[in-house]
């Protein structure tokens, strides 16, 4: 399944919610799956910085290929993550780099973020790009 193919996979899943209230109760049911990092991984390196809660992103290249793990600590960082990670996790570099994360705005839950959760997405997604783009360069 391609970036964009999962993207719409995601559309059609909160197209099922009509109230913003179930979509955020979607959101957080994804985030019962969260795992968590290890306790060396829990660094400032890997802190997202400006993001509304505490999270961590540890990404991995291997052969062109970005593995992402990331933690976060309150329910809705949990679940973005999960949702998030669903997308851009095990993809190439090449293939996060080519796609405009500005598509994600097809989901249908960008709009309903608060101005520091859309600050949030956006800390995630700068280094989930930070990644791709070392991963190339190596």
């Amino acid at each position: 399944m391609t970036l964009e193919e999962r993207v719409d996979e995601l559309k059609s899943d909160f197209d099922l919610f009509e109230d913003a209230n179930d979509k955020f109760e979607y959101i957080f049911d994804l985030g019962k799956a969260h795992s968590r990092l290890k306790e060396e991984e829990r660094t400032d390196e890997n802190y997202i910085q400006k993001c509304a809660s505490d999270a961590w992103l540890v990404g991995e290249c291997s052969n062109g290929v970005i593995h992402l793990r990331g933690e976060g600590t309150s329910e809705m960082a949990k679940g973005m993550i999960v949702m998030l990670l669903s997308i851009f996790s095990d993809r190439t570099a090449k293939e996060i780099l080519s796609f405009n994360p500005q598509d994600l705005n097809k989901i249908g839950i960008i709009e309903l973020l608060s101005p520091v959760r859309q600050q949030s997405l956006e800390a995630f997604l700068n280094k989930v790009y930070g990644y791709a783009r070392e991963c190339v360069e190596n």
